[in-house]
């Protein structure tokens, strides 16, 4: 699996103009399921971001993680994560996983998340998705599993 993961200070999906998720103080975390991705590789992905220590101590250094720091997560599925960009001009998405076994393990990792004890929301699989975010720092970590 493979996640974009941004500290914010608030996130928000909207589908056909209706708020449907929202976050913050905490993390968007963009996913996408790969080609062969299992559970195992999904609890490996919300093990590592749940305590990857990207929110700042009382120091002003990077030392607590989202469980810490007790923030929330906005989880959005992106498929186009997947691309290819290798040859010529138009990104290429085969490594991605099929739809259904790309949903499955969307919302198996955010049910994940949230089991860590991570207030977790997500947005829509497979829709036209408006996010926006306050991207705070800004930290943006790629993550792949």
């Amino acid at each position: 699996m493979r996640a974009v993961v941004q500290r914010v200070r608030h996130a928000q999906v909207h589908v056909d103009g209706a708020l449907i998720g929202e976050c913050g103080p905490g993390v968007m975390i963009l996913v996408c399921a790969m080609q062969g991705d299992t559970t195992d590789n999904a609890d490996a992905l919300v093990d590592k971001i749940a305590k990857l220590r990207i929110f700042k101590d009382d120091a002003g250094k990077m030392n607590r993680s989202l469980l810490d720091a007790e923030g929330s997560a906005l989880v959005i599925s992106q498929f186009t994560l997947a691309a290819d960009t290798s040859r010529g001009n138009r990104p290429g998405f085969s490594a991605a996983a099929a739809p259904d076994e790309g949903k499955k393990l969307y919302e198996y990792f955010a049910a994940r998340l949230a089991a860590q004890g991570v207030p977790t929301q997500t947005g829509q699989f497979g829709a036209d998705m408006a996010v926006s975010l306050v991207n705070d720092g800004p930290v943006t970590i790629q993550i792949e599993r």
